[in-house]
């Protein structure tokens, strides 16, 4: 017995030597040929390690990184990757299926809850229209785009949301870093004066644009608030959740997102209607309601609305006066001349779309030379439908915005729900604010689309997750509320 334990740490340690020589051979190899690449060796090695004995950890530096993560074109594979949040997310994915694979089980209340099934019907409809895609590779691209951003922040996330604490570390480990990119952004900003102009891109280079960066932050402020002003966690905890909430108001007014600053109207509006206890039905029958007035009443509503000249501005009253411009102001014009050439791409193939991730490729000779703007483009570089909503249609055919509206429907129906559902009250607030954040999102999405994106993919799914984990986990989730930093044993066998 004392030979045998012997012989195994020699055993490794011959390993250990053999490793580290071929290391060094190779490295020195690539010095000499000035790649300096190879001095990555040991980070990513360090990561497999991760991968396979500390998953949970791994799928919160996903989580920390994607705030701070910088989009990296690269024209061999002709689309950008997120670094170094993508690669993690793309690892995640792997070991997720490999597991699925051994392990062949998943918690099949998860996949009978009514969010998850119409999402898998979401993946199954989109892996149908990239199959009659019009360019089959552009589709594919983004259906594995879109699943390393749906299992392991979705599927992963509702069994890692079995214990609340990974919903508090989650909220934590994201909105540290994006305090980092509003504080960044805001000096920025002050050093050009808060001209509005330069506001555009100052968040630059985590964020494109500051439609992105308003619409996740109008997003994460419910968060936020409760880390805030919740009476369940400590003082330490509330001041550093205030810091950050002022923080992220600062970053929302200097954004200058008039989408943004829509979609936190909207969010508002449910709370206050949470507030007075006006029921989920109320709400929907006014949102369709309003929807329908619109309809019957389009070409009155667009007369008056084109008779507005106040085109976008420093000055935050004209600014969002110029909301309703749509006769001058070239951002509202080009976002009408997309969705023009979305209809008319929709005219043409109905059913099954032009395919995911197409839209950019194609739209350009649907458009119309009297609804081009001086922003207007033939090239396929500048955005997509602008509408999560608009942009599915023409890429996915009018089942593939059915579903993206039934799943809205879905979410935001169990998410008011789920508030009456809990017996823990700090829960109930933490349903609350998620349910509130998604709303922003949902409206903001009638304006834009961002879900092609890890900046806002990630809390988007991650807080579609906590609700269907608070739902059916409600009745034998892991309580252990006390510690917001606690440590635990990854649930569910993921880790």
């Amino acid at each position: 017995m004392p030979v045998k334990e012997s012989i195994v740490p020699s055993f490794r340690l011959k390993w250990f030597y053999l490793v580290t020589i071929i290391y060094l051979v190779i490295s020195t190899y690539l010095i000499i040929q000035q790649k300096y690449w190879g001095f990555l060796f040991p980070v990513g090695i360090l990561f497999v390690l991760f991968f396979l004995f500390s998953l949970d950890l791994v799928w919160i530096m996903a989580v920390a990184f994607t705030p701070l993560a910088i989009n990296m074109a690269d024209s061999e594979l002709g689309f950008g990757v997120s670094i170094p949040s993508e690669p993690l997310m793309f690892g995640l994915l792997l070991i997720f299926f490999i597991k699925l694979f051994y392990e062949r089980q998943y918690d099949w209340k998860i996949l009978r809850h009514p969010i998850s099934i119409v999402i898998l019907i979401q993946l199954l409809w989109m892996t149908l229209t990239c199959i009659s895609s019009e360019i089959p590779v552009v589709s594919f691209k983004y259906l594995l785009s879109r699943l390393w951003f749906v299992v392991p922040f979705y599927f992963m996330g509702v069994l890692l949301f079995r214990d609340h604490r990974f919903i508090w570390r989650f909220f934590w480990a994201y909105l540290i870093p994006l305090a980092l990119v509003v504080i960044y952004s805001t000096v920025r900003h002050a050093s050009f004066g808060f001209n509005e102009e330069i506001g555009n891109s100052v968040m630059t280079p985590f964020y494109n644009d500051h439609t992105a960066y308003g619409a996740v932050l109008a997003l994460m402020l419910p968060s936020a608030l409760v880390l805030s002003f919740n009476r369940g966690f400590g003082l330490s905890v509330r001041m550093a959740g205030m810091v950050i909430l002022s923080l992220l108001l600062v970053g929302l007014f200097l954004s200058y997102s008039r989408a943004a600053w829509i979609g936190s109207i909207a969010g508002l509006s449910v709370a206050i209607a949470v507030w007075l206890k006006i029921k989920f039905k109320y709400i929907f029958l006014t949102t369709i309601s309003v929807v329908a007035v619109f309809s019957v009443f389009q070409r009155e509503i667009l007369d008056r609305l084109e008779k507005n000249k106040q085109d976008s501005s420093a000055n935050f009253v004209e600014h969002v006066r110029s909301i309703s411009n749509i006769s001058s102001d070239a951002s509202n014009l080009e976002r009408i001349n997309r969705w023009e050439a979305a209809f008319r791409l929709t005219g043409e193939r109905p059913f099954l779309g032009w395919g995911p991730g197409t839209y950019q490729f194609v739209y350009a000779p649907y458009q119309m030379s009297r609804e081009k703007t001086i922003i207007s483009t033939n090239a396929g570089d500048k955005g997509n439908a602008h509408s999560e909503f608009i942009g599915p249609m023409s890429e996915q055919g009018i089942p593939g915005m059915l579903i993206v509206i039934t799943l809205v429907i879905v979410v935001v129906y169990y998410g008011l729900n789920l508030r009456r559902k809990l017996s823990d009250r700090r829960m109930r607030a933490v349903s609350l604010s998620i349910t509130v954040g998604l709303v922003t999102y949902f409206v903001h999405g009638l304006l834009n689309n961002f879900l092609d994106t890890d900046k806002l993919s990630v809390p988007v799914w991650a807080f579609i997750a906590m609700l269907v984990s608070l739902d059916v986990y409600r009745k034998d989730t892991i309580k252990n509320e006390t510690s917001v930093t606690g440590e635990s044993e990854c649930p569910s066998g993921l880790c």
